[in-house]
């Protein structure tokens, strides 16, 4: 295959196409693959994964796995040679959850008044709000937010930094976000001062940095990445947060809440609410050990 643009598209019936979706994020070798899964057609049943290859080793491997799920139909396209991330987003519309308002640069004019507006621009970096899993963050949060405050708030694989952009906008006076991902880094510096967020953002691997941890104990933890990498963490996350804090954990399907939130609650958590959005799965977690 060659190193020109690609979308691999999947259709299938919604179990299968969310047993794709998790053998994608089960395959170390795929770790750092783009796709969404969402409902596409509810009268027939119908559920569609989009992935977005960077390589052509990654493209390989997204298709040879979603192919071995009987069910599901695979197709693989040619993507015209443009900034085809910066055209696909430029045509999504703003999204509200809650007291927030997330929009792009060509929705300026539509931006509402009674809201938090966050301006959001992606480049390479995930997390532009319209995901499942970031809408279901800010949802948990907003709610989170109608009876307590958050004065330390730590956002762990923060992408386009959004989640710690809107904890700095409704209040949090320190608001740290990491991700190991230095062009991810470099976009979420870049969001905050469009946003004018005071939002220190740290290219860190784990909770262990010392920029991060000499700000902790954190009121409340976003972890908004995946299902291996939110089991692997739940100590380190414990303790990030204070007693009686707060994680909002997000990017596992549905079918992966039962392993995650065992993790957590193992570790002295207390699960206190689900969100779902089509497949994905949003656990807020309370530290209570």
């Amino acid at each position: 295959m060659s190193e020109s643009a690609v979308q691999i598209i999947a259709r299938g019936p919604r179990a299968v196409a969310e047993s794709a979706a998790a053998a994608l994020d089960a395959d170390p070798l795929l770790e750092g693959a783009t796709y969404s899964i969402l409902e596409e057609d509810e009268d027939r049943g119908v559920w569609r994964i989009d992935a977005f290859p960077t390589t052509s080793d990654e493209a390989d491997g997204v298709a040879a796995t979603l192919r071995r799920h009987d069910g599901l139909v695979v197709t693989v396209e040619d993507l015209a040679d443009a900034d085809w991330l910066a055209m696909s987003l430029s045509g999504l519309p703003p999204v509200r959850a809650g007291r927030f308002f997330v929009y792009g640069a060509h929705d300026q004019g539509r931006v509402p008044v009674n809201t938090v507006n966050l301006r959001i621009d992606a480049g390479a970096a995930f997390g532009t709000g319209h995901h499942g899993t970031t809408v279901g963050c800010l949802a948990a949060f907003d709610e989170l937010l109608k009876r307590e405050r958050f004065e330390r708030v730590l956002d762990v694989g923060a992408g386009t930094g959004v989640l710690a952009i809107a904890a700095a906008r409704t209040g949090s006076p320190v608001a740290i976000g990491t991700d190991i991902d230095a062009p991810s880094v470099r976009i979420a510096r870049e969001n905050a001062k469009l946003n004018q967020a005071d939002v220190h953002f740290v290219h860190a691997s784990g909770l262990n940095d010392r920029q991060v941890r000499r700000h902790g104990p954190y009121d409340l933890v976003f972890a908004n990445i995946l299902a291996p990498p939110l089991v692997a963490l739940s100590q380190d996350i414990k303790g990030a947060l204070r007693l009686g804090g707060v994680a909002i954990l997000s990017g596992l399907l549905r079918t992966q809440e039962r392993r995650v939130s065992a993790a957590y609650l193992s570790r002295g958590f207390r699960l206190e609410r689900r969100i779902h959005r089509d497949a994905w799965s949003c656990l807020v977690m309370r530290r209570v050990g």
